[in-house]
């Protein structure tokens, strides 16, 4: 049996400069200065994606720097011992993400010699790291242009591009990863990834966003059924 075809979005390229643009263009002004931000190193930055998975992004700033105090590198973290590990994250609950989080790190030092794998497939192996998580440590550690999909990129984007949304959640979320793929510039791919999830926690929230202010406003297919002021619409199809 043949393979399902990749999804292609239809991708106004005027519409998309603009989105790239003003994105990154707002990001300058506006971005979060977070911690996990100030580093380049995959390690960490695993270690703030795996904290920030259903915890807050303000309860995770000082759990982030405490957990770095006690296993600043991966190589800490794989020697640890289980019950070390588990009263460092101790507060921040969801206690199976420091069981996979330290699982990872045992794997990144032996099987991959204390280095960070640099393949999609590779990463996503490692335990308790999905598509989401993986393309987050390619995009900011490697500056790679991998998709990263979370709860406000997803909104930011579905709001932003899509017209009428597929009735099959399956099929909405293969467009979602299409567009988060496709409207990457390469050569921008951290700034460009760290301004959407920006943009969404802080404007296109998900009750009350604040449209009078968003700089995508004008080519934002949700703005245009909202306020009946815009008609450029990316997606088309039932």
């Amino acid at each position: 049996m043949a393979g399902r075809r990749p999804y292609r979005p239809r991708l106004d390229g005027e519409t998309l400069r603009a989105f790239q643009t003003r994105l990154l263009r707002w990001f300058r002004k506006h971005g979060r200065d977070l911690p996990w931000r100030k580093t380049r190193d995959p390690y960490k930055i695993l270690v703030s994606e795996v904290m920030l998975q259903q915890t807050q992004v303000d309860r995770v700033r000082g759990y982030y720097e405490r957990f770095l105090r006690e296993y600043p590198t991966v190589r800490d973290l794989a020697m640890a011992h289980p019950a070390r590990v588990r009263e460092a994250w101790e507060g921040l609950g969801y206690y199976a993400r420091a069981r996979n989080l330290h699982a990872a790190a045992r794997d990144v030092a032996r099987r991959h010699d204390g280095s960070f794998p640099r393949r999609l497939a590779e990463v996503m192996a490692l335990p308790g790291v999905g598509r989401y998580t993986a393309g987050a440590v390619l995009s900011f550690a490697y500056g790679e242009p991998a998709p990263v999909l979370d709860t406000n990129v997803r909104r930011l984007l579905s709001r932003v591009f899509v017209r009428r949304r597929p009735a099959s959640r399956a099929q909405f979320d293969r467009r979602l990863w299409a567009l988060a793929e496709n409207t990457i510039p390469a050569r921008h791919a951290w700034a460009f990834n760290q301004a959407l999830m920006d943009l969404g926690a802080t404007v296109c929230t998900a009750r009350g966003p604040n449209c009078g202010i968003c700089p995508m406003r004008s080519i934002c297919a949700y703005y245009g059924r909202t306020s009946g002021t815009h008609t450029h619409f990316a997606e088309d199809e039932p």
